[in-house]
């Protein structure tokens, strides 16, 4: 049997996969799995450390997350509610894949902005 029968062509728009490359080449996603990678925390406390993102878009990418079987959510029957996100076992995979990227463009930041520089340079004139 083909390999191409044995596996969905990722290039078809409606291939599945593409749903789940989707999700994990979000920037939002990336970063919530990433900061949920020592342990359970909750939405307040990842809202403050994941500067920048609104209260909307963290609220929208964790749904999305809990719904695909990546991060779970704990509601504490308590008062004041207390609610935990945390990564499933398939989330954890997923950090594992997720950590060498982020370590990939941290040894690699310099390099892109260097070339984001002379690229804009050399087509400044192409902006005019």
């Amino acid at each position: 049997m083909d390999t191409i029968e044995k596996f969905p062509d990722v290039y078809a728009s409606d291939c599945p996969t593409r749903q789940v490359l989707d999700l994990i080449a979000d920037k939002w996603s990336t970063l919530i799995i990433n900061l949920l990678k020592p342990g359970p925390l909750r939405f307040a406390n990842m809202q403050r450390q994941i500067r920048g993102i609104s209260q909307k878009m963290l609220t929208q990418t964790l749904r999305e997350l809990e719904r695909d079987g990546l991060v779970k959510r704990t509601v504490y029957a308590q008062v004041p509610p207390r609610v935990e996100y945390e990564l499933t076992a398939l989330g954890q995979t997923l950090v594992e894949l997720i950590t060498p990227i982020i370590q990939w463009s941290e040894n690699n930041i310099t390099a892109i902005q260097a070339a984001q520089e002379t690229y804009d340079r050399q087509n400044a004139s192409l902006a005019s």
